[in-house]
């Protein structure tokens, strides 16, 4: 009998802004939207914790290459500390190992606090983390009862702005480089005040030029599909992939080019020069379709540095000799 092929889901392309629920892993929110959607090729980039909310970029199909820009991208959170207790985890999930007396700080004091963090400085990893060490898994050393020496790496707090405060609850929101955790940020802020603190609440708020108006719940998302919203054409929560690339600067080639350049050819670059060479520019056909991301080289020319299938790249030929598959997700931590 022959052997039944396994059906590998449909094209999908784009960038959808979930809003995590809680209680649900990254991956497994992944996987579950994934399916929702046959997708046949899928990422996301920065992992939020199960037990927080909010935004988490899922990315389907040439989509997948615009990862690294988010992962590398700000992010904002309103994060709503518990103050006096300390969980073994550092989050609501964890259980309480440490109690501590909370100051009796006004909000006037409790907003020096958190300023004294803005700015550029480095953060101690948790154990409770995905960061591997001697091929494991932090966490699973944690739940072994083992600490190990981390390193501390280098992290910087954009902004930061005390939002309440009420006996023992602290809430505020932050900006924050990629590699922030920030349930060691709340740790850190309460023991710089002489007291601990776990994180109660995580929601987070934005990624790069993404904003919380973009974002889509599950149950929206299931409306949508059910309805047949997905199958009409492109609905408006499944962005276009250069929408995560709008920090850099847009080119659009002359007519004729775009074959050349999503073969993998330098051509001349159309439209204002970016600012030196080396310089990562978006990249557009004549006809406004998006190519992918170039890089400024000598002589005036863009060269590709990501290209990106789209109908019309594809149409004149176009391969970045990709194999559509599975983009692994990429972790990060909040």
């Amino acid at each position: 009998m022959a052997r039944r092929r396994r059906r590998r889901g449909r094209r999908v392309d784009g960038i959808v802004l979930l809003n995590k629920p809680q209680g649900l892993s990254s991956n497994a929110a992944l996987r579950r939207v994934q399916r929702l959607l046959d997708a046949e090729k899928a990422g996301h980039t920065g992992s939020l914790d199960p037990a927080a909310t909010g935004m988490l970029p899922l990315c389907f199909g040439e989509a997948t290459k615009a990862s690294a820009w988010l992962l590398d991208a700000d992010k904002c959170y309103r994060v709503e500390a518990r103050l006096g207790q300390a969980t073994d985890t550092g989050d609501v999930d964890g259980a309480v190992v440490e109690e501590a007396s909370v100051p009796n700080y006004s909000a006037t004091d409790w907003a020096a606090e958190l300023e004294a963090f803005l700015g550029a400085g480095e953060q101690v990893p948790p154990m409770y983390s995905a960061l591997r060490k001697n091929g494991q898994r932090l966490y699973e050393l944690a739940r072994r009862g083992e600490t190990v020496e981390r390193a501390p790496r280098p992290i910087v707090i954009s902004a930061i702005e005390l939002l309440e405060y009420r006996g023992r609850r602290l809430v505020f929101r932050v900006r924050c480089s990629k590699g922030t955790y920030i349930r060691v940020l709340v740790e850190d802020i309460a023991r710089r005040a002489g007291t601990v603190a776990y994180t109660r609440r995580l929601h987070r708020e934005s990624v790069a030029g993404f904003e919380g108006a973009d974002m889509v719940s599950l149950a929206g998302l299931e409306r949508s599909v059910e309805g047949r919203a997905f199958d009409g054409g492109q609905p408006e929560w499944l962005l276009p992939a250069d929408r995560a690339l709008q920090h850099l600067p847009g080119v659009e080639l002359a007519e004729g080019l775009d074959r050349p350049f999503v073969s993998g050819q330098p051509v001349v670059a159309g439209g204002p020069a970016a600012a030196g060479q080396g310089a990562a520019v978006r990249v557009y056909a004549s006809d406004g379709a998006f190519l992918g991301v170039g890089e400024h080289s000598a002589g005036g020319r863009i060269a590709p540095k990501r290209v990106f299938l789209t109908p019309t790249s594809m149409r004149d030929g176009g391969t970045d000799g990709q194999e559509q598959g599975t983009a692994d997700a990429v972790p990060e931590q909040a």
